[in-house]
C-alpha cells in the first residue's frame, strides 16, 4: 500500500496548481492533507466526490483555517473526528481512520510561532494525542501517524539549525517532545531509512527558498515499533510543487 501526506497551504489553491491530476496520477491508497482552508461546501465537486476514494473531511469552525481531509480507496472501518476534546476540536486538525490493520492518524499539528499562548496549546495537543495514541497502542493496535508536526527534530532536519534555536518549530521544548514520543515506541520511518541530512518538506516562499534547498523537514509518517516491520520504504516527493510544502509517504505491506 501506498500512502501519502500532503499540507496543500490550501486545498481550492491546490487545485489551481494540479492536485487532482497528481493524485488521478499517483494513485495512493491512502491520500492525507493537512491545512485545507476549506468547508466542503467550498471544495471542488471533483476532490469532495473523487472516483475511486471515500472522501472524509473535517473543517475548522473559523473559515479559510486549518482543516484535513483523508482520501482512502478502502472503506475504514472507523471514522472519527478530533480527540474529543473541544478546545482542538473545533480547529479541525484530526482525522482518526481505523483499518483491519492499523489505525490511521492525520493530523495538522498547531504552530506555536505566534506567542507563548499559542505555543502552550501546541504542547497540550502533542500531549492529548500521545496519550491518546497510547490508550490504542496499550489495547494491541497498530498505529500510523501522519502529518505537519510543525517541529524539526534535530539538526539535521533543517538547513540552518543555529540561527532557528530560539523560533518556535525548533525550540528544545518541542524536539525534547518529539523525543517523548520516541522513547514511547513509535519510529520515524523517514529517518530509518534515510539518516542522511538535506531532506526537507517545507520552505519559505517568500525568500525562495526552495530554489536553494533551504527547508524544513517538519512532515512525518510515524509508526508504532511494532509496526515498521510492515514498512518497506519511506520518502520525500521533493519535486512535487503546488504547496510550500511537498508530499511524504511511505510503501507498507499488508
Amino acid at each position: 500500500m501506498r500512502l501519502l501526506c500532503w499540507n496543500v497551504n490550501g486545498i481550492r489553491a491546490a487545485d489551481k496548481k494540479g492536485l487532482f491530476t497528481w493524485l488521478t496520477k499517483e494513485q495512493p491508497e491512502i491520500l492525507c492533507l493537512q491545512e485545507i482552508k476549506a468547508n466542503p461546501e467550498q471544495i471542488p465537486p471533483h476532490l469532495r466526490n473523487t472516483p475511486q476514494y471515500h472522501v472524509f473531511i473535517n473543517s475548522a469552525e473559523r473559515k479559510g483555517y486549518s482543516g484535513v481531509a483523508t482520501y482512502t480507496q478502502q472503506k475504514p472501518v472507523t471514522v472519527k473526528n478530533g480527540f474529543g476534546i473541544s478546545k482542538f476540536d473545533t480547529e479541525g486538525r484530526v482525522l482518526i481512520t481505523e483499518f483491519p490493520d492499523f489505525v490511521f492518524f492525520n493530523i495538522y499539528f498547531p504552530n506555536g510561532k505566534k506567542n507563548k499562548e499559542r505555543l502552550e496549546y501546541k504542547l497540550d495537543f502533542y500531549n492529548t494525542f500521545l496519550a491518546y495514541a497510547d490508550n490504542l497502542k496499550a489495547k494491541g493496535k497498530n498505529i500510523i501517524v501522519c502529518g505537519d508536526f510543525n517541529t524539526a527534530h534535530t539538526e539535521i532536519d533543517l538547513a540552518r539549525p543555529k540561527e532557528n534555536e530560539k523560533i518556535s518549530g525548533f525550540l528544545p521544548i518541542e524536539r525534547a517532545w518529539i523525543d517523548t514520543f520516541i522513547d514511547h515506541g513509535y519510529i520515524d520511518t523517514f529517518r530509518y531509512f534515510h539518516p542522511e541530512p538535506g531532506q526537507y518538506s517545507w520552505w519559505d516562499m517568500k525568500t525562495r527558498a526552495r530554489e536553494r534547498n533551504i527547508g524544513w523537514r517538519i512532515d512525518y509518517f510515524f509508526v508504532n515499533k511494532e509496526f515498521i516491520s510492515k514498512v518497506s520504504d519511506a520518502f520525500i516527493l521533493q519535486d512535487v510543487l503546488g504547496s510550500d510544502h511537498c508530499p511524504i509517504g511511505i510503501e507498507i505491506d499488508v
